[in-house]
């Protein structure tokens, strides 16, 4: 049968802490204290949970013209190693400066406003319209803008990156610049 006071929660708040050295290693000195694990027996994958507040947005991130960043998610603000994510915001009638963001992938996802995602496919500018639940994926290195039409409501959408950190590059046309992917399906990059 299994320890009912194992299932139940726990009031001191450490749940998320591996269990704490029994028998002979505890003995031996390795343990950093009574309530603290072992550094072999610490879990990695067990860690705590963050939650970020609209208030504890941070504006202390990369920027372009013509939009605003925040940053919620990052190695800065909560330690994450292969992730950011925050919301960008483009006031009414603007447009931003052409970017990319270098080696990082992009997922965004609109939650108000119709912005669109504007890039060159072959010296010609293609517009991605967008409505809120749209979802754009920008590659590495693409060179794009956002812009926001609509001349009263501002457009805002979130961000995840694949990089602990907001990668942006400010260009001044969407003429590509970056490297390519190499034969070796994308694992590496190099420039020409």
């Amino acid at each position: 049968m299994p320890d009912q006071a194992a299932a139940s929660p726990d009031p001191t708040g450490t749940a998320d802490r591996a269990p704490v050295a029994k028998g002979p290693s505890a003995a031996e000195g390795t343990a950093t204290g009574p309530d603290e694990p072992t550094p072999q027996e610490f879990d990695a994958f067990h860690r705590r949970l963050h939650q970020i507040r609209p208030a504890g947005l941070s504006a202390h991130t990369a920027q372009t013209e013509g939009m605003r960043r925040v940053e919620a998610l990052s190695g800065t603000t909560v330690g994450t190693e292969r992730l950011w994510m925050g919301q960008t915001h483009v006031a009414p009638a603007t447009r931003s400066a052409n970017h990319h963001h270098g080696v990082s992938e992009t997922g965004i996802y609109v939650v108000s406003g119709h912005p669109a995602f504007v890039f060159l496919r072959e010296e010609e500018e293609i517009r991605l319209e967008t409505s809120p639940g749209d979802y754009i994926y920008v590659p590495p290195w693409v060179p794009h803008r956002e812009e926001n039409p609509d001349p009263e409501a501002e457009a805002v959408v979130v961000i995840a990156r694949t990089t602990q950190e907001a990668i942006v590059v400010n260009l001044a046309d969407l003429r590509w610049r970056g490297p390519a992917k190499t034969s070796d399906g994308g694992r590496t990059w190099h420039t020409d």
